[in-house]
């Protein structure tokens, strides 16, 4: 092939294929690598290069040869004289790559294919490499597909060169989609796959408002205008949470433009979904009132409760009690997403009623001394409208201001009991040792249904703090799990407080730098580390097996003397009644092969490789099963004491369910 030609093919493969020349050049070079070894017959294991100059067109084949005296084999050994030619320092016995005296004219059929297959392949994977390169940097932005297909899981979407998937779930309720019709869609993410990027858009995410927003509103583009918060049900509603940046700068009326037009495009976008424009504030009650809308708020009242987490009251007038719950709870649900309150609604009516049938009830009894006025005029207005008569504006605005005065003293109630909460809460937290609250949940001995539920605890110490407090709210957590939940949780507690706990606490420690020895990236200095231990276990033979059954360790990882051991009997520990400290006994093993028996060695790298693995990709919840498996509180009901119950790691890594050793607290 001559240099024009050779410039030509690059030039109209780089084009069509949209890569640049020096990947294509590489995949022909790797194409030459495999033509030679299909028409030679090369081992893998010698080292092949080509090299093409795309002046000349030439290609140039080199080939891994060893340095000889004389030549036996032309394949793999070359001349000292014709070595020097190519690296002039080379030796008897060094291994040179020399150039092969054929051409690639010499290649027969089946090499030229392999040749053509392997540039395909070449150019494949780089072209999609390039692809996933490309919309990687896009991941989170807005792209314009074209409908290719349409059926009742997903929507294809042509991008030009890729494909993208909009799922059933992604799509806007209602919306349908036409082929060839022209649609706009967020990158949700990028994947690679075997076939090229694989490309997850949608139209429902709210990040797509908020990059519409950004497109439409300059003033948000250009950074003077702030997109606080967004809650969005695709097709149907969303609120936005904006904020001014910069002094002089209207929010709200910088996202709607004049007469409505920048929002108006927005919606039409979003399948004419309705969008509600909201100033964000540092207020919470302002806010709340704001995020509420259209509907109008008479008062918002919150109670930050640390069990229940933080509540909104919002009184309204009865005839916007519809309006700002919404259709289905729409509004109210957005409202909370929005806010990040919890928000009950309820009416003016609704509230006075209440207060008037509970007058005699602490705290409200105190209305009928220091607002006698207001209850006789709000007991008259609740008697004419219960007669079906007709109440005046004026009266509704003084139920209105009743309704308040109720929510305010409701609102005193639940501050006080608050602060007798947390008050109470530090004076038992002070009675607890700081030890506990380091101690990880999985020592307990629970379930692994109860250890998910107190997930949120953190540690040992708040989930006991939380039980002497009020063992209600623990009770309530756990009330949708069968049996007796909580008498587990109670029973786990009590073996803590009776064990060790620094010495539970030391043992939780180096667990988890056990786990944490072998870090994601390290399986090079892993797998030699199992290696050497296999050579080691190898040269030591039975003597060492023997020996390590004779020795025991105890919670600290410290041996065990001799004297203190005392006999077992049916693999149960017996304490001496008059022994002044119980020692740790042997367990007897089931019989097995021995680690220098051919039944044993055969399968020792391979099950070390495999648990290596395994405890890589396990995930919190696992290794926290496993924790929890190798020791045990129980209660020994012949001492009458709560023994730590732990397995002993065995000499090739793993764990042997049959062997434990007791330890007395």
């Amino acid at each position: 092939m001559s240099s024009n030609e050779l410039q030509i093919a690059f030039n109209e493969i780089s084009q069509l294929r949209d890569l640049p020349e020096e990947v294509v050049l590489e995949a022909l070079e790797s194409a030459l690598v495999s033509a030679y070894r299909k028409d030679s017959g090369a081992s893998s294991a010698q080292a092949i290069e080509a090299e093409i100059d795309p002046e000349t067109g030439r290609a140039k084949v080199f080939v891994e040869k060893e340095v000889v005296d004389d030549v036996l084999t032309d394949a793999t050994e070359v001349t000292l004289e014709s070595a020097r030619f190519y690296n002039p320092e080379a030796e008897i016995h060094d291994v040179v790559m020399v150039q092969v005296e054929h051409t690639t004219k010499s290649f027969g059929r089946i090499a030229a294919q392999t040749a053509k297959q392997v540039i395909l392949q070449k150019i494949r994977e780089a072209e999609r490499n390039a692809l996933y390169d490309e919309f990687i940097t896009r991941e989170g932005d807005l792209i314009t597909g074209t409908v290719q297909s349409v059926n009742s899981k997903q929507v294809t979407l042509s991008l030009g060169r890729a494909e993208a998937d909009l799922i059933r779930q992604q799509q806007i309720p209602g919306e349908r989609y036409r082929t060839h019709e022209k649609i706009r869609v967020f990158i949700m993410e990028v994947k690679k796959s075997n076939r090229g990027p694989q490309i997850l858009v949608s139209r429902a995410h709210r990040n797509m408002l908020r990059r519409l927003l950004e497109y439409e509103v300059p003033e948000i583009y250009n950074g003077q205008v702030e997109i606080k918060n967004i809650a969005r049900e695709a097709g149907h509603r969303s609120k936005v949470a904006v904020s001014a940046l910069q002094d002089g700068i209207d929010p709200v009326g910088a996202c709607v433009g004049m007469r409505g037009i920048r929002i108006q495009n927005i919606v039409k976008e979003l399948h004419n979904e309705k969008i509600d424009v909201i100033e964000w504030n540092t207020d919470a009650v302002a806010f709340i009132s704001k995020a509420l809308s259209p509907a109008r708020v008479t008062g918002v009242f919150l109670d930050d409760d640390p069990i229940d987490g933080k509540t909104a009251v919002v009184i309204v007038p009865d005839d916007q009690l519809s309006l700002a719950i919404g259709r289905e709870g729409q509004n109210a649900r957005l409202a909370a997403k929005l806010t990040g309150w919890r928000i009950d609604i309820k009416s003016v009516v609704e509230t006075v009623q209440g207060a008037l049938e509970n007058l005699d009830v602490p705290p409200l009894d105190v209305l009928t001394e220091k607002h006698a006025d207001m209850v006789a005029e709000s007991l008259r207005i609740m008697e004419k409208k219960s007669m079906e008569l007709t109440v005046m504006p004026e009266e509704y605005k003084t139920l209105g201001r009743f309704a308040e005065v109720v929510e305010q003293l409701l609102q005193e109630q639940r501050n006080e009991a608050r602060e007798i909460y947390l008050r109470e809460r530090e004076a038992v937290k002070a009675t607890l040792t700081p030890q506990l609250f380091e101690l990880p949940l999985d020592v307990l001995a629970v379930s692994q249904e109860i250890l998910d539920i107190l997930e949120p605890y953190e540690n040992v110490g708040e989930a006991m703090l939380s039980c002497l407090v009020d063992e209600e709210i623990v009770a309530r957590k756990l009330s949708a799990l069968e049996g007796e939940p909580m008498a587990e949780v109670q029973a786990a507690l009590d073996s803590v407080m009776a064990a060790d706990i620094d010495a539970l606490l030391l043992e939780a420690i180096s667990i988890e730098d056990d786990e944490d020895a072998v870090e994601p990236g390290d399986e090079a200095a892993a797998s030699d580390a199992v290696e050497a231990q296999q050579a080691e276990s190898a040269e030591d033979g039975a003597e060492e097996e023997s020996a390590e059954q004779d020795v025991l360790l105890d919670a600290f990882g410290q041996p065990i003397p001799q004297e203190t051991m005392e006999p077992a009997v049916a693999g149960v520990a017996i304490a001496e009644s008059g022994a002044a400290e119980q020692a740790p006994v042997a367990v007897p093993t089931k019989e097995g092969p021995r680690p220098d028996s051919p039944e044993s060695g055969q399968f020792e790298a391979e099950e070390d490789e495999a648990g290596f693995e395994l405890d890589r990709s396990k995930g919190k919840k696992q290794r926290r099963k496993d924790r929890q498996k190798r020791r045990q509180l129980v209660l020994d009901e012949k001492s009458g004491e709560v023994i730590a119950k732990r397995r002993r790691k065995g000499r090739r890594g793993s764990w042997d369910e049959e062997t434990w050793e007791d330890y007395d607290y």
